[in-house]
């Protein structure tokens, strides 16, 4: 007689559960320095494991003393990591299926339009030949439902006059951010949460200080004009990234998106 593994309805939901766990984490440590760290410790606990299975006492009981007695040292390492999280659990609208399900998006291969970073570009290079203050904020896996309630609600295709008719410097609606969800503008006039950290140079103004804020709460990516230089600024998980070009950005951003 063979012995079969139960596996029940339970079991499923509870790998369903620890699957999105880890899909979580891998999106909030994905390009940062924090996924070396997440690294090192899975290195060290496989280490510990294979320890503990040759009865190496010594070596198994240092390793597990140090992985049993680092939890607060992880909470100081990764406080930005947790902060975003629990921002990402928080602001899941689960009554929204829509919402609900983008959360999910890793299950399904396509839910959604996808967002058409050229438009975006060709508007951001033609206002910034005219160094028109611009600051776009692009949603990703986090709702971003509770900054939309901020400012005026909109629902249109994202297109490139419609881009600069916003940030055109005699429009009513060029004032704050505009978050695009989906390849839709819904919504301008957007208050942004204001970065705190002193390792911004002072030379950036709040339009600045504003993109890396929204950036470092949740996982929105920010395209920004300035108004002084006309340059085009890529934020992403509260810092700079850096490009050659706009085709290189175009990449980089259609990476960030998928």
């Amino acid at each position: 007689m063979f012995d079969f593994i139960e596996f029940s309805l339970l079991d499923v939901l509870d790998i369903l559960l620890v699957a999105t766990l880890l899909y979580y984490i891998y999106k909030l440590l994905k390009g940062t320095v924090a996924i070396n760290i997440v690294l090192g410790i899975a290195i060290v606990f496989v280490i510990w494991k294979i320890t503990e299975a040759l009865k190496m006492k010594m070596l198994s009981g240092i390793l597990g003393t140090l992985l049993g007695g680092g939890v607060v040292a992880l909470i100081i390492v990764f406080q930005q990591e947790i902060r975003k999280f629990l921002l990402m659990v928080g602001t899941t609208n689960f009554t929204n299926k829509r919402n609900f399900l983008k959360q999910l998006k890793f299950l399904h291969t396509e839910i959604g339009s996808e967002i058409d970073t050229e438009i975006i570009l060709k508007a951001c290079k033609k206002m910034s030949k005219t160094k028109t203050g611009v600051l776009i904020v692009i949603e990703r896996t986090n709702s971003l439902d509770f900054l939309i309630n901020t400012g005026d609600k909109m629902n249109a295709l994202v297109n490139e006059a419609l881009l600069q008719s916003v940030f055109y410097k005699n429009s009513p609606l060029h004032d704050g951010a505009l978050i695009i969800r989906d390849n839709y503008i819904v919504a301008t006039r957007v208050v942004l949460p204001i970065s705190d950290s002193l390792k911004i140079p002072s030379r950036f103004g709040l339009r600045h200080r504003a993109a890396i804020g929204v950036s470092e709460k949740t996982d929105a990516v920010c395209l920004l004009v300035s108004e002084e230089t006309g340059e085009i600024s890529y934020i992403k998980d509260g810092e700079f990234e850096l490009y050659n070009d706009l085709p290189e950005l175009n990449e980089k951003l259609r990476k960030d998106l998928m």
